[in-house]
This record gives C-alpha cells, structure tokens and sequence, in this order.
C-alpha cells in the first residue's frame, strides 16, 4: 500500500516565499539614499587623536606630492612657454604636464593652511637659529612676514590676470612649495658646522631648492592664468622664491 509523501521543511534560503518576504524587506528608497548621501558629514564625535592624524596625513601626502622628482619627459621649465597665437597648431606645440605635474595639480586643489603654517614657522625658526642672538626676533619676523606677504602679493597678481585660482588655494600651494627650500636651509645650516661651509656649496643646495619650489608652484598657477598672460604670473613667483633663497643664503 503507498504512503503518501512526507515533506520535510527545508532551508529558510530554499523557500521562494521566504525568499520574496525576505527582499521585500531590503528594498531602500530612492529619497533614503539621497538623505543618508546628502547627510553632511561631521567630525565632532570622533576622537581628537584621529582628527589630527588625518589632517597630519593630509599635510604629509601634499609634501609628499610636491617633492616629486621633474619628469625627464618635461623640459624643466617647458611649462612657462608662452604662447600668444590663437592657432591651434601652434597651440599643440605647447609643452604637456608629465604626470607628476599632473599629481601636483590634482592633490593641491584640496588646499588647506596648516601644512603652509608649519612649513614657514618651520623656515623662520631655521633661519633665526642661524642669526646673531640680537637679530633672531627680527629674522623670524621677517622670514614669517615674507611668505605670508608675498604669497598675496602672487595671489592678488594672478587675480588681476583673470586667473580663476581663489586666494586660500593659492596660499596653500605657495606655502607647501616653500618645503624644499627649508630643507635647503637645514641642509646649508648643518654643512656650516662642518669644514665643507663652503658659500659656493651653499648656492648649490640652495639653488636646487628654489628650482624644485619653482617649478611645483609655478605649474599649478599657471593652469589657471591665460596662456598670453601665463609670464606675468609666474614672474612674481620667480621673486617670492628668489628672496626667499637670498635670505637662506645671507643668514
């Protein structure tokens, strides 16, 4: 005599109902995805150790970007060719950005001032170590006063070029290119305390540094200047730099 089949109860998973139940149940919303992606985002419960880590992280990849070796590809300063011709095939000629030039414009958009703050309170200290005792005030306050105003001086002049680069991002850019020049200044320092203090050494390491900080600063501002008008932007920049390497070398 056959018996009717016993049905034994599977896997919650081997249920289709189940299985309907259970996706009806994920379904989001379009409007509660736009809210939680809309949400702003705040820092304030999150511990005060990691929030300066992440801007210490952020300060340390900006430095990282800007002492980048030149692209061997790039001339060095092929960047500051100045095209004034509306041609486009004289326009193709110009020059492109290797990819560290590249790197350097894209990491420095997000600007910020505590990575331009410490690099010239940094510079300042340096140089002021090196003074006599009687002028170690008055060399900080020049060297602090120096970036700070020469870096609007640069701002203000690339503004009235039509440059579309706001202020704060611009000081952020000149202030993290000062870096290589303070690591000229160690460098210099630490040398004058050996019996290779010799000035011409001085100029070399010091005239690396202005070349490197030229060079970071300059493309990222002359991306944002007219090609016609891209050598009176940059020449300001040229003397930001050159004095600033006169006082490394002068103290």
């Amino acid at each position: 005599m056959a018996t009717p089949l016993e049905t034994t109860q599977g896997p919650a998973w081997a249920d289709p109902a189940s299985g309907a139940d259970r996706a009806s149940t994920q379904v989001i919303s379009d409007q509660d995805v736009q809210n939680v992606l809309l949400q702003p985002f705040s820092t304030l419960d999150e511990p005060v150790l990691e929030t300066i880590m992440r801007d210490v992280r952020a300060v340390g990849n900006k430095l990282k970007i800007v002492m980048k070796p030149l692209d061997k590809t790039v001339h060095p300063f092929g960047y500051m060719g100045i095209e004034t011709s509306d041609d486009p095939q004289q326009q193709q000629q110009q020059p492109e950005l290797g990819e560290n030039q590249r790197a350097v414009i894209e990491e420095l958009r997000d600007w910020d001032l505590w990575g331009p703050l410490v690099i010239c309170l940094a510079l300042s200290i340096v140089l002021s170590f090196k003074a006599p005792t009687n002028q170690a005030s008055a060399v900080f306050a020049v060297v602090f006063m120096a970036i700070w105003f020469g870096s609007a001086v640069v701002t203000f002049n690339a503004q009235l070029l039509g440059g579309t680069i706001s202020f704060f991002q611009s000081v952020c850019v000149l202030g993290y290119c000062v870096f290589p020049l303070v690591l000229s200044a160690i460098i210099v320092g630490m040398l004058r305390l050996t019996p290779m203090g010799w000035k011409w050494l001085d100029m070399i390491w010091i005239g690396i540094g202005f070349v490197w900080a030229t060079r970071a600063s300059s493309v990222f501002i002359g991306m944002y200047v007219k090609t016609s008008r891209r050598a009176l932007a940059v020449y300001p920049v040229l003397f930001f730099y050159t004095f600033l390497s006169w006082l490394i070398l002068l103290f």
